[in-house]
């Protein structure tokens, strides 16, 4: 069951990154023209990078803590 649990996982890292790129970091991107407006747009969409990963740990934690052991 580990191991069907590391290839979702890694699917789901994937999918998230995958999302990231497409929705944020591209559009952010392509909104400037000079290129320190694009390295900071880039820069400051790592915090909504942190922000979505601490959000999903906080629903898999809480998730792990209300069902206990019926994983």
């Amino acid at each position: 069951m580990t191991q069907i649990a590391q290839i979702a996982a890694a699917f789901g890292a994937g999918v998230v990154l995958l999302a990231f790129f497409a929705l944020i970091a591209w559009p952010a991107w392509n909104s400037y023209g000079r290129t320190w407006e694009r390295v900071s747009a880039l820069f400051l969409t790592g915090y909504v990078l942190v922000a979505m990963l601490a959000i999903g740990a906080g629903i898999g934690l809480a998730a792990f803590y209300l069902l206990g052991e019926q994983f």
